[in-house]
């Protein structure tokens, strides 16, 4: 609607973007459509080089776009936006749409290439080839859409940014099973001819790497299981080192510096003070200042950043909002918090501070709570990481306070009423009628002359009727008398409350507020009948990881039932779900060595694990049973099995890994939130793909399904 309005404005009147989100909105969708092609094309580098035939990864790479399309088509339908969250749903599944296909375009290939091809038509082989997988593919993929459904249940702000994520990885999977059921076999049938042919030099490699380590796993079975056990048990132990947030704060490419001055600050005085804090910034940047209404004794300055390449004198954004803060801490009588123009609307909306913590207390008497709110401002302050701290300026506004005399009022027979109405109407005012101008409206305000209203001695002389008419002073029935209180009085949860806020920077939030615990607990006595509460941020993530806390359990159970549904054993079931907490020493040991917290982008990154981990497993274990069920002793099946799938398994890992690359090592906007699921699911799979390749084969006669016997008892 603006180019309407803008025409319709008087002349020489302009309407000027203040703040444009669009260009954020942008900035962030590009980062993940970079991320989602880098990651395709490092998918089909990763397709072609191991299956050394062009013809094959051609097939496979066109299940990339195809399953995009589907994921597209069903967003449409959904009424869903490309945004920074569904956009990034298919570009972390981009690396898994070409699992299914990977499998049976492999299978195909090695068929078609076996001795018995030159004996069986291409239509049988193939069918034949999709037949022998089809069962596995469709319970992997059903195991990962699967584990992804729980996260609808999570709730606020975590439900509505993970939802649009598990919808488009969901509609993009079940694209990946129609391109391998359907598309793939019908490709393969005009594209891949029969005959006998010598495996690329890569796969000949590597399974003369593995053949000697997998029969030496064999060999070494007990210790391969008991390192396992110790490294999973030495990588638990970094679980309580690893900090805690609620979702990585995202890059806005602005600061917002929010100014709080002493309630008492006339207008004239603040803006004064904020016009001086401004020609500071202009020399930091490109200043930008506020017109939201505030208090008198509240603004902000936003300052929209230039792209970083064009930054000259500051290495960081770190170090800019330091600079900022140093030079403008100058001036007395001013509390500074830095913030982002996203961020610090989410934070209000989340506690009613601007602020990613708020600690809350609780009570009755509004002097106590003051006091005992300084009391933990400066108590907590040494805490490494909390910045930005301050509490509520809600003390010190001039008052002026009629207080009724009742034993006055009922010999001057005044109602007390009468008293709050005259002084309302007298000071602040009322609307006594309207007057129309045209089509606009505007409303008659009456209320007393300045003169008669502006000091304590004109509100003592205001006259009152009494019962019988007689007007008597307002100083006859009423204490009125001059003091400092507070601006306002705020209430939550039926209680006055008040309000330590902060920020936190360059630390973990879940950190940050145990200190703040341990520091409230030791330090600080609390009146009867008052209490404190964290909030903000914190308060998000502590719902979210309770929440968390039985989705993880509940997708554990669900992968163990679709397992046992697979194979109706509950041994070839507990076998390959024993990879699935096994998987953690990756994604752990990968969020310790980035530096990055254990969050709710990192707990969805560990969900996807969970069923990624499976799906290799899953491949390995029903052909080593197969194998089994042909009569091949069960050494010898397991160490065929593990050559044969060496290829599909390291192919359908690497392309899920070389998919999110992209994501991990990008630094565009938006990236944040997604790096931490990137991490996790990057080296969770490195670790879970070596276990796959070891550990199994290594348990696997443990764990082995009993023989079937034959109606004559013999054994199958």
């Amino acid at each position: 609607r603006i180019p309407e309005v803008r025409e319709s404005l008087p002349q020489g009147v302009h309407l000027v973007p203040y703040y444009n989100q669009s260009a954020l909105v942008g900035n962030a969708v590009n980062t993940m459509r970079d991320a989602l092609l880098q990651g395709g094309l490092l998918v089909i580098f990763i397709l072609a080089l191991f299956l050394g035939n062009i013809r094959s990864a051609f097939i496979v790479a066109l299940a990339l776009p195809l399953c995009a399309l589907v994921a597209a088509i069903f967003m449409g339908v959904a009424g869903m936006s490309a945004n920074l969250m569904s956009l990034g749903g298919i570009a972390i599944a981009i690396g898994m749409l070409g699992d299914a296909s990977i499998v049976i375009v492999d299978n195909i290939y090695r068929l078609l290439g076996s001795d018995k091809s030159e004996t069986r038509s291409k239509r049988d082989i193939i069918v034949s080839a999709c037949r022998e997988v089809a069962r596995p593919i469709i319970f992997s993929v059903s195991i990962i859409i699967i584990v992804f459904l729980p996260l609808f249940t999570l709730e606020g702000v975590e439900g509505k940014m993970f939802s649009p994520m598990s919808f488009t990885i969901t509609f993009a999977l079940l694209g990946s099973l129609v391109a391998a059921l359907v598309f793939a076999p019908v490709l393969a049938s005009f594209l891949l001819k029969k005959g006998k042919r010598r495996e690329f030099f890569l796969v000949r490699t590597l399974k003369a790497a593995y053949r000697p380590l997998l029969r030496l796993v064999l060999k070494f079975r007990v210790v391969v299981v008991i390192v396992s056990v110790l490294v999973f048990i030495l990588t638990m132990f970094l679980v309580p080192h690893l900090g805690t947030e609620f979702i990585p704060a995202l890059e806005e490419g602005a600061i917002q510096v929010n100014i709080t001055m002493a309630p008492s600050i006339s207008l004239v005085k603040a803006t004064e003070t904020i016009m001086k804090l401004e020609r500071v910034v202009n020399d930091f940047g490109r200043p930008e200042a506020g017109s939201h209404p505030h208090p008198v004794n509240t603004s902000h300055i936003q300052v929209m950043l230039k792209p970083r390449e064009e930054w000259r004198d500051y290495g960081s954004k770190q170090e800019l909002v330091e600079a900022l803060n140093h030079r403008l801490s100058d001036y007395p009588g001013i509390q500074l918090v830095f913030s982002q123009p996203i961020q610090n609307m989410f934070d209000e909306l989340l506690s009613g501070v601007k602020t990613q913590l708020a600690i809350k207390v609780y009570g009755e008497d509004l002097t106590i709570l003051r006091t005992t709110a300084e009391e933990i401002k400066a108590a907590i302050e040494p805490i490494d990481g909390l910045v930005d701290l301050s509490t509520e300026p809600r003390f010190g506004q001039p008052q002026v306070q009629v207080i009724a005399d009742r034993e006055a009022c009922s010999r001057y027979g005044v109602d007390v009423a009468d008293i709050l109405e005259v002084v309302e109407l007298a000071v602040g005012g009322e609307v006594v009628s309207q007057v129309f101008l045209n089509t606009r409206r505007f409303g008659i305000h009456v209320r007393y002359g300045e003169r008669y209203r502006d000091d304590p001695e004109a509100i003592r002389s205001l006259l009152v009727h009494t019962s019988e008419g007689v007007l008597v002073p307002l100083s006859q029935v009423a204490e009125v008398k001059t003091l400092v209180g507070p601006i306002q009085i705020s209430r939550e949860k039926n209680q006055r409350r008040w309000i330590i806020a902060g920020n936190v920077r360059e630390r973990d939030m879940g950190g940050v507020v145990a200190d703040i615990r341990k520091v409230v607990r030791e330090q600080i006595d609390l009146p009867a009948g008052y209490y404190l509460e964290y909030g903000g941020q914190f308060e998000n993530q502590e719902r979210a990881m309770k929440r968390l806390g039985i989705i993880v359990p509940a997708t554990l159970i669900m992968i163990f039932l679709l397992l046992y549904m697979s194979f109706g054993t509950l041994r070839s079931a507990t076998l390959i779900f024993i990879n699935v907490p096994l998987a953690l020493i990756g994604g752990v040991l990968g969020l310790f060595i980035t530096g990055e917290y254990l969050s709710v982008p990192a707990s969805v990154g560990f969900i996807a694990l969970f069923g990624i981990a499976v799906q290799n497993g899953l491949v390995l274990v029903s052909y080593i049973n197969q194998l089994r069920e042909e009569g091949v002793p069960t050494a010898e099946a397991i160490e065929r099995a593990g050559l044969l799938r060496l290829r599909p398994v390291l192919m359908t890992a690497l392309t899920t890994i070389f998919g999110l690359v992209p994501l991990l090592l990008s630094h565009g906007m938006g990236s944040e939130v997604q790096r931490p699921l990137a991490v996790v699911v990057v080296f969770g799979l490195l670790s879970s793909t070596f276990l796959t390749l070891v550990l199994i084969p290594a348990l696997y006669e443990w764990f082995a399904p009993r023989p079937k016997t034959r109606e004559n008892g013999q054994a199958a």
